[in-house]
């Protein structure tokens, strides 16, 4: 059946606490990660590039179908997608806690984006359904909360299980709480939400979007070692880009409305600033687990700990930025903590041997301000400029924008890394390399930042058109 807005208050109680529960996991499992690769990669002994593809797999995989899904989610509904989404998650993390070759856990990661793809394309729909536009802006805030717990909590957990236990225990965190979220969607959340049941699913725009993606991010990757092939990789993404947007305008049920680029000023200033704040700042943390652990010789466990204060501040300030977004312009707000942003990054481009740890946690405090005062508006501003049919499209298309602004924040560090670096792994004779690329990276999200906040302020303003 389909939820109206008028939900009762046990149905937003219990939405509320199944979609923040489920966007804890895939961020926490991100952070954590993180915190663990350099200990995951010298155990397969791999190069610095593909230990880059430990992290890239996973948001890769993702970002495929993250739209995909939430379109068929909006048709068949978004509850069931979750519940396929969340056995896929589970299952796939047990195959990366076993895994005995970098083959077998960086497919592992992928089909483990895969299910988190379906997760966070339902969540925020869910609770976008559940909640009217007055009170939308505050669950989204909590909901925004728990991915910076998760952010928070992930390289915590994550070097104290890497340091006492084993990197592969990081990943069976995953299999209690996923089975968690289960329990509560089987036995506690009732009815299913499907707006646009009845509509045909789009699937041969789904494939011109997933191969044009992988296209895209990976010939990235290979632009240094094989000019030609990725060179043409990349001809093929922008093609793709061409013959997906074609496509789309002349599909009776298109996966991605593309009307809602071009008639939407809001929707679409939106996402391109989700897509540049999440280029910009993703793989600081990657940069700083490395940073921290190969040039401050910190211990996985240190090293999580020093990068709490960022997640922390993000975990307490999203529910009062979301909040405030009820109140006032989404885009005031959101512009702000874009600045804010540029501001910390800045300082980063300064990141050498002799840094001091107080600056550097001071700069992640700044960081954690920026991100929180952006993300929580921004998604209340990208929610609120859709009809009900579209919840899990838009839910889907920001989760895109998140997830392609990751692999492409990652994908620039590959990049780097191939440049400056090369095909070896990272030791002490290659440590001032490493501190290069991390600072030209700095200076690249810097500048991209910077070009956010003009994106933020163009969106226009919102509480004319509720």
């Amino acid at each position: 059946m389909q939820v109206t807005t008028r939900s009762s208050a046990s149905d937003k109680r219990i939405a509320l606490f199944v979609a923040t529960l489920s966007s804890f996991l895939a961020p926490f499992m991100i952070s954590a990660v993180n915190i663990a690769i350099p200990v995951i990669g010298g155990r397969f002994a791999v190069s610095a590039v593909v230990l880059s593809w430990f992290a890239t797999a996973y948001l890769l995989a993702a970002t495929m179908f993250l739209v995909p899904f939430g379109r068929l989610a909006d048709i068949h509904g978004r509850k069931r997608i979750f519940i396929y989404g969340m056995c896929i998650y589970v299952t796939s993390s047990l195959i990366a806690a076993v895994a005995n070759s970098a083959a077998m856990f960086i497919i592992a990661r992928i089909v483990e984006g895969t299910g988190a793809a379906m997760i966070m394309g339902t969540g925020v729909a869910i609770l976008t359904s559940v909640f009217p536009p007055q009170e939308r802006g505050r669950a989204l805030g909590i909901n925004v909360a728990a991915v910076y717990l998760g952010l928070s909590l992930g390289p915590f957990i994550g070097g104290f299980l890497t340091d006492f236990l084993t990197w592969r225990s990081v990943f069976m965190v995953n299999v209690p709480l996923g089975l968690s979220a289960l329990a509560l969607v089987f036995w506690k959340l009732k009815g299913e939400w499907a707006g646009a049941r009845g509509e045909k699913f789009d699937l041969t725009g789904s494939v011109i979007y997933s191969v044009m993606l992988v296209a895209l991010v990976y010939g990235l990757t290979q632009v240094p070692e094989m000019h030609v092939v990725g060179a043409a990789l990349l001809a093929a993404g922008a093609a793709g880009l061409i013959a997906f947007i074609w496509w789309e305008g002349r599909a009776e049920h298109p996966v991605l409305n593309i009307s809602l680029f071009r008639n939407n000023a809001v929707f679409a200033f939106s996402n391109l600033a989700a897509l540049i704040n999440y280029s910009a700042t993703f793989a600081v943390t990657f940069l700083l687990s490395l940073y921290l652990q190969y040039t401050k010789g910190y211990s996985p466990f240190m090293a999580g700990l020093l990068l709490v204060p960022q997640p922390v501040v993000m975990t307490a300030l999203s529910p009062f930025a979301g909040r405030l977004s009820d109140r006032i312009e989404p885009i005031v707000v959101a512009s702000v903590g874009m600045a804010v942003t540029t501001m910390g990054l800045f300082f980063f481009i300064f990141l050498g041997e002799g840094t001091s740890l107080v600056l550097i946690i001071a700069n992640l405090i700044i960081l954690g301000v920026g991100f929180s005062l952006f993300s929580s508006p921004n998604t209340n501003a990208v929610m609120s400029s859709v009809e009900k049919r579209y919840y899990g499209v838009a839910a889907g298309t920001l989760g895109t924008m998140r997830t392609i602004g990751q692999s492409f924040s990652m994908g620039i560090v590959m990049l780097l890394f191939a440049v400056y670096i090369g095909g070896t792994r990272i030791t002490p004779d290659t440590h001032q390399l490493f501190l290069t690329s991390a600072r030209v990276a700095f200076i690249i999200f810097t500048c991209l930042c910077f070009l956010g906040i003009f994106a933020s302020l163009a969106r226009g303003k919102m509480r004319g058109e509720q």
